[in-house]
């Protein structure tokens, strides 16, 4: 197995510490967002025999086993992730795999450069998510009910925000819900901060279920984004619980420190709370209007300690081993490639000691035994 050597993203809205704390370093004063662990071609991670990209790319059977290579091709399906927010994240969706690849293939055909801010489409691929909180962590995920929205809207007293009121009471929920986000993302520009400047401060004084989006609000002044917020619902996951992300469900990820899988893409679609470019006809082509429960996930009991994060796709599978101070060895080995991410106390795989942030890639088949007390994360795919 190969020890990595991670790259951490210096995002604008990430934390200055969390990062460094977990891998016992000192904060730098710049933002420390994700570190990323896995092939992607942003950044893929080092080993001490090229990059993860390099080692794929010139044996991808040994590498990721035959399995994963018919299943998936010959490229590592996920990208494993730290993610420390210190302010909220845009607001966004992601396409489905059919939706990727109508998309992508249109914007091929038109022309439009594949770093063009204005693309929607970076690749043909899909991009669910799952994110395992490692602190408190607050986030934003799917609809909340419309009559519920409209019941918060409604409460702070703020006149331009009746509209909406009114459309998320008359209408079924699927329009109402298409209707107002539609308003909020289409209205005059100077007429909506104006209205995201009255509901803020009175998200401000209101305080309670009002708090996160006074905090939103505070960072994103005049964003629409704000008032689209107030549509979703509010969680917040305690060590060790998790959210799936599917496709056209809208959410943000808000303040905390997580474990973060996806399929490997770059695939956003963004409602607001960013400066980027906002594609509305596009993302209200791709937005399932449907209110939902959040579905926070905890663990499930496997063999051997595993305990299994369950999604219904198979880019990607998320477990967790809480080891004792039993000196027991447990045997990893898989017929498919995984990265082991520690993240407390030590544990050592193969010859490797790992500590809080640090990670390793297995290739398929390879022997992998692990023990210590502290906790680690597995991920692999289901081939």
């Amino acid at each position: 197995m190969d020890r990595l050597d991670n790259t951490i993203r210096p995002y604008a809205w990430g934390s200055t510490t969390a990062i460094p704390r977990l891998l016992g370093t000192e904060p730098t004063g710049e933002p420390q967002a994700e570190m990323w662990m896995g092939a992607h071609a942003g950044a893929p991670s080092r080993t001490g025999r090229g990059t993860l990209v390099e080692l794929i790319d010139a044996a991808p059977e040994k590498e990721l086993g035959p399995e994963s290579v018919a299943r998936f091709g010959p490229r590592l399906p996920f990208l494993l992730k730290l993610l420390a927010a210190g302010s909220p994240l845009s607001l966004q969706v992601h396409p489905d795999l059919a939706q990727a690849q109508a998309g992508y293939a249109d914007e091929e055909r038109r022309g439009v450069p594949v770093t063009a801010p204005h693309r929607n489409y970076r690749d043909a691929n899909h991009k669910p998510e799952l994110v395992c909180a490692l602190t408190e962590f607050d986030g934003l995920c799917g609809f909340r009910d419309p009559l519920r929205a409209a019941a918060l809207l409604d409460g702070l007293g703020v006149d331009s925000l009746k509209p909406y009121v009114d459309l998320l009471h008359a209408q079924p929920e699927e329009a109402a819900l298409r209707e107002v986000l539609t308003a909020v993302l289409t209205a005059d520009p100077e007429e909506m901060a104006r209205t995201v400047a009255e509901t803020a401060a009175a998200c401000d004084r209101l305080g309670g279920d009002y708090a996160p989006y006074a905090g939103i609000a505070h960072h994103y002044p005049g964003d629409p984004g704000v008032i689209a917020a107030m549509l979703l619902n509010h969680v917040r996951l305690q060590p060790g619980e998790a959210l799936f992300l599917g496709a056209g469900v809208p959410h943000a990820y808000l303040d905390g420190l997580a474990v973060e899988i996806m399929a490997n893409s770059d695939n956003v679609l963004r409602c607001g709370l960013t400066p980027k470019h906002v594609d509305v006809p596009e993302l209200l082509r791709i937005v399932r209007f449907e209110s939902r429960d959040p579905g926070v996930l905890r663990p499930e009991a496997g063999p051997d300690g595993e305990e299994v994060y369950e999604t219904p796709i198979d880019e990607f599978r998320l477990s967790r081993y809480v080891l004792p101070a039993s000196g027991a060895v447990h045997d990893l080995t898989l017929p498919t490639p995984q990265i082991l991410l520690c993240t407390a106390g030590s544990v050592r795989a193969g010859e490797h000691e790992l500590t809080p942030g640090t990670s390793v890639f297995v290739p398929a088949g390879e022997k992998a035994e692990v023990a210590g007390t502290g906790t680690l994360f597995r991920a692999t795919v289901i081939a």
